[in-house]
């Protein structure tokens, strides 16, 4: 089993930033594609952003491209998600998940079938 803990959430002004945190725990596997995910209030959960093991490949939803980043450091198995450029459309829990052998690309297609998931952050942003 792999425990996966998202930290970092909380309440923005639009504009302000964050820097959201997910720490990998238990049989950690190595090779293994990490992402985050939202779901806002009435909502489908959607895609946000995903790193291939290495951290060298990256894919990030349309809606995010410019304004979040993405990293991990592999020592510590930990993924960041750096949200810049806050909106208020960008109101959600956010999730961390992982899938063992797969793209970065790949996370970013429905219908985000993944090996483990987090329970969520919740991120607000005001106007």
């Amino acid at each position: 089993q792999v425990q996966l803990v998202e930290s970092g959430g909380g309440l923005v002004q639009a504009g302000g930033s964050l820097r959201l945190s997910c720490a990998a725990s238990g049989r950690t596997p190595s090779m293994y594609a990490m992402g985050w995910f939202r779901q806002a209030p009435g909502k489908e959960r959607e895609f946000v952003a995903a790193i291939s093991w290495t951290g060298v490949s990256t894919w990030f939803a349309d809606s995010v491209k410019g304004r979040f980043t993405i990293s991990r450091d592999n020592a510590k198995n930990t993924v960041y998600l750096q949200m810049n450029s806050l909106k208020p459309e960008d109101t959600a829990v956010y999730y961390c998940a992982t899938r063992w052998r797969t793209t970065a690309q790949a996370m970013g297609s429905p219908p985000y079938d993944m090996d483990y998931w987090g329970k969520g952050t919740l991120v607000t942003v005001s106007s």
